[in-house]
């Protein structure tokens, strides 16, 4: 049950755009098309599963033992960079069509502060390793779920009669703003 109760929690409850607002620049900015959205989406759901994971085992099994904790910060924000780095290799090779979507999105991975919060919150909420891989699915996956739907919404608004004045990015910041209103209905679930 408490695996549940984490998962549900990050990824409706505390959604980390909706209710943490961290990630909001790759939110805003890969959220024009769909497609861009879903690639960014599983691109983020590896590497916050990845780096996290690997945070937890390099926190536990290297850190503490060696009496640095204190250093933990600097030690994930340099694992981070290397894995990101190593996805951005790998989609480069594998898709480059992504890779082209995403652009600058995907090296500004290393720098979404979504990355380096869950593998904080993980060491701070004192997780075990498998409720660290339970909240490292969760946040990523609703980070996902409300790019893509805010994508689907923002490529409807593309083509609907909108005022000139509301155009653009004034539209969407509305448009998140009712959907974190509405993500807020799930906060009695659990």
């Amino acid at each position: 049950m408490n695996l549940i109760t984490i998962f549900l929690s990050a990824f409706l409850i505390n959604n980390v755009i909706l209710a943490k607002f961290i990630g909001m620049c790759p939110f805003l900015g890969v959220s024009t098309k769909l497609s861009s959205a879903v690639g960014m989406g599983l691109a983020v759901i590896f590497v916050i599963f990845g780096a996290s994971v690997l945070s937890w085992v390099l926190y536990y099994f290297v850190l503490v033992p060696l009496g640095l904790e204190y250093m933990k910060l600097i030690c994930f924000i340099l694992l981070i960079a290397a894995f990101v780095q190593f996805v951005e290799m790998f989609i480069k090779k594998n898709s480059p069509s992504l890779y082209k979507a995403l652009g600058i999105y995907l090296p500004l991975i290393t720098t979404n502060c979504a990355v380096l919060y869950v593998a904080l919150d993980n060491i701070t909420q004192k997780y075990n390793l498998i409720e660290t891989i339970v909240n490292s699915i969760a946040v990523p996956a609703g980070f996902m779920l409300v790019l893509v739907i805010f994508a689907t919404i923002r490529e409807r608004l593309a083509s609907a009669d909108v005022p000139e004045a509301w155009k653009g990015n004034p539209i969407a910041l509305v448009v998140a703003a009712i959907m974190a209103i509405a993500f807020s209905a799930f906060a009695g679930l659990v």
